[in-house]
C-alpha cells in the first residue's frame, strides 16, 4: 500500500504543482522517489509532528495541497490538537497519511500500534477518513484526495496487501465485492483480504454472502446499511481496530438509530492494550482476531438457516 500511495502521489504531482509532501523524519525507502523528482516540494521537518501539521496547514492556507506522512500514532494522537485546530476546525486541505494500521508494527510495541486512530479522528468534525484495504483502493482514494475539500485522514497498512477490490471505488460509498442475499460481511482496511477469503469460502459451501469494503469511514454509506436492516439481513463487521469507535461502532450506531432490530456481530480488537511482542499475525491471534471463520460460522448457525448446510 505504501508504494502504491507514493507512486500515485508522484503521478498526481506531475500534473498538479500544488502538491507537497511533508514528513517528520519517517518514510525512508518509500518517500525518496518523490523527494528526488520534486525536491522543492518535499520537506522533512525532523521529529516534530506538531510542527509538521502546522506547516501543512500554512501551506494549505496558501493554496497548496500538503500531505503529511508518518506512522499512524505520530500523525494522529501525538499531534491531535494541531489536527483538531489547524486542520479540522479551520477546514484546511491537509491530507494526513498514517501508515501501519492495527498491529502492522507489532514488534515495536504499543507505542506503534494503531488501534484507536479511527475513533479519535472520527470525533473531529470536518475531517474525512478513508481506510483502503487493497492497492486499488489506495490508488483511487489518493486520486480523490487531491481535490477533496477539507482535511482528510488516509489510513494505510504497511505492505504486501494483494489487490482484492476490482469494482468501482467511489469515495463515501461501500464497494460491493461479492453480491449475495443471506448475510453481509463489511470489512475495512487491513482486514479486507481475510474477509474476502472467508466470503469466498462461503460461496464454495453454497452460501450467499454479501461482501462489502468500507474504504470510506467518514462520511459513511449509511443508506447501504439501512437496506440490510430493512431486509433483516445479519451483519458482520471486521476491522483491525478497537471495538470502541471504529467500524463496529459506526454500524451499530446506524442499527440503533434505525429503531429496528437486526442480528449483528462485530469482529474487532477488544478494549485492551496489547502487551505481546511479535509479528502482526501473532499479536492479532493473541488479541482475539484469530479463527474468525469459526466465529462467523457459530454466529450464522444461531441466526440464519441455510437449507444446503443445516
Amino acid at each position: 500500500m505504501r508504494k502504491t500511495f507514493i507512486n500515485t502521489l508522484i503521478e498526481e504531482a506531475r500534473k498538479d504543482e500544488r502538491i507537497f509532501l511533508i514528513t517528520p523524519d519517517l518514510g525512508y525507502s518509500i518517500l525518496e522517489p518523490f523527494q528526488a523528482e520534486f525536491p522543492e516540494r518535499f520537506l522533512n521537518v525532523g521529529i516534530a509532528e506538531q510542527n509538521a501539521i502546522g506547516v501543512a496547514a500554512g501551506l494549505a492556507l496558501n493554496g497548496k495541497i500538503p500531505y503529511v506522512y508518518s506512522i499512524i500514532p505520530f500523525v494522529t494522537s501525538r499531534c491531535f490538537e494541531q489536527v483538531k485546530i489547524d486542520c479540522a476546525y479551520m477546514k484546511t486541505n491537509v491530507r494526513i497519511v498514517g501508515v501501519g494500521a492495527g498491529y502492522s508494527y507489532g514488534s515495536a510495541g504499543a507505542t506503534h500500534h494503531s488501534i484507536e486512530d479511527i475513533a479519535i479522528m472520527r470525533a473531529l468534525p470536518n475531517l474525512a477518513i478513508v481506510a483502503p484495504g487493497c492497492p486499488n483502493e489506495v490508488k483511487e482514494l489518493t486520486k480523490h484526495s487531491v481535490n477533496h475539500q477539507g482535511a482528510i485522514y488516509i489510513r494505510l497498512s504497511k505492505s504486501g496487501e494483494p489487490v482484492v477490490n476490482n469494482v468501482k471505488i467511489e469515495f463515501a460509498k461501500l464497494s460491493t465485492l461479492i453480491d449475495g442475499h443471506d448475510f453481509a460481511i463489511i470489512a475495512t482496511s487491513n482486514m479486507l483480504e481475510e474477509a474476502h477469503n472467508i466470503a469466498l469460502d462461503y460461496v464454495k459451501e453454497g452460501r450467499s454472502p454479501i461482501l462489502l469494503s468500507a474504504h470510506t469511514l467518514k462520511p459513511f454509506d449509511r443508506e447501504k446499511i439501512k437496506e440490510f436492516i430493512s431486509l433483516k439481513i445479519p451483519i458482520i463487521t471486521m476491522e483491525e481496530h478497537s471495538i470502541v469507535g471504529g467500524l463496529a461502532s459506526i454500524v451499530s450506531e446506524i442499527i440503533a438509530l434505525s429503531g429496528t432490530g437486526v442480528k449483528f456481530m462485530p469482529i474487532a480488537i477488544p478494549d485492551e492494550f496489547s502487551h505481546f511482542v511479535g509479528g502482526q499475525k501473532f499479536i492479532k491471534e493473541k488479541m482475539g482476531l484469530g479463527n474468525n471463520k469459526l466465529k462467523i460460522d457459530k454466529f450464522l448457525s444461531e441466526n440464519i438457516v441455510c437449507p444446503k448446510t443445516f
